[in-house]
């Protein structure tokens, strides 16, 4: 019998807004190119102020939130698990997702205040990201709906998660026992290096109750060891059934109930670089909750993720499934 949904997602959720710089206003600034930084409120409402006469533009967000958006574009039946404030922000994110019929497992929390990530693009298409968690760190185990997972034939967890181990983690244990005990396949990010690297033992133990990881290059040796990306792919096997490893313009590495590819990628002049490994895991989860071959759906994912960084933003606002149908001829 089929479920609800094909994917529920575990994260935070960001608005991001985006902000396109010249190379003289950006450099005033200080920051360094490329790199994002947590950021407090007051530091965080600085900078807004400082962008609020560009009229900057608004999209909600979030790393695994980018990947249910993108099941969901494709016309996968999603759901996510986050924390928004009563804000503007927060009620902006709701309203987004409920336009996206994407099922937003929890209310705003009054009194909040939403996370967001202040998204400067540079013409050399990097992103400086200085991002302020706010009420999306309080994640517990209390806002986990386990009938919601029980309902879905994916769960997909967010590394960034694991950073919060007294709010975060307990989320994460929370969401994989209602995955396990329902038949819920587990899929996990690493979201950065800095992830396993830090907060390894909970990262691995998660990982040892999941059936797929999503990492890129940088993240598979971090976890599993290995000089470049081919050699983390195969020390993945010992680690976790199913694995997904991707090298930007070298591709990527799938491993899918026991087959093993190497999918090339399609190069392309890259406007903004961020958003790629999240339209890649949803594109893939996509794929393999509606029956195409997982070579098939990698290489779609593929496709859809060089669409994203040739643009500016995180996730595409048009023609997803266009897209999908070209790339599986």
């Amino acid at each position: 019998m089929p479920r609800e949904f094909d994917l529920i997602g575990l994260g935070n959720s960001l608005v991001d807004i985006l902000v396109e710089l010249s190379e003289e206003e950006f450099g005033p600034l200080g920051f360094e190119r490329g790199t994002m930084r947590l950021t407090e409120r007051d530091e965080q409402q600085k900078l807004l102020g400082a962008f609020r006469q560009r009229e900057p533009r608004l999209v909600s967000g979030g790393s695994v939130a980018n990947s249910v958006i993108a099941c969901s574009q494709l016309g996968g039946r999603g759901a996510f698990i986050g924390c928004v404030g009563d804000d503007r922000y927060g009620l902006h994110y709701k309203e987004e997702f409920s336009e996206l019929a994407i099922d937003f497992t929890n209310p705003p929390l009054v009194g909040e205040t939403t996370g967001t990530c202040v998204s400067i693009i540079t013409p050399d298409a990097e992103r400086t990201m200085r991002t302020c968690l706010a009420v999306s760190s309080h994640l517990a185990d209390r806002h986990v709906p386990a009938g919601k997972i029980a309902a879905s034939e994916w769960l997909f967890v967010e590394g960034y998660i694991f950073a919060n181990p007294a709010t975060g983690q307990l989320a994460i244990r929370e969401a994989l026992q209602a995955a396990k005990a329902n038949g819920t396949k587990v899929a996990l990010t690493c979201s950065d290096a800095f992830v396993p690297q830090v907060f390894g033992d909970a990262f691995r133990a998660a990982l040892a109750q999941s059936d797929l990881l999503f990492c890129n290059a940088t993240e598979a040796v971090a976890v599993a060891g290995g000089g470049d990306a081919a050699a983390a792919f195969a020390n993945l096997k010992a680690l976790v059934p199913n694995a997904v490893v991707t090298d930007g313009p070298n591709g990527a590495f799938v491993r899918y109930h026991g087959a093993e590819y190497h999918v090339p990628a399609f190069l392309c002049q890259p406007a903004d670089l961020t958003g790629a490994g999240d339209m890649f895991a949803g594109a893939f989860l996509y794929g393999v909750t509606h029956g195409v071959p997982a070579e098939t759906a990698a290489r779609a994912a593929n496709f859809l993720a060089m669409k994203v960084i040739t643009q500016i933003g995180a996730r595409l606002h048009q023609g997803a499934k266009q897209f999908w149908a070209e790339a599986c001829v």
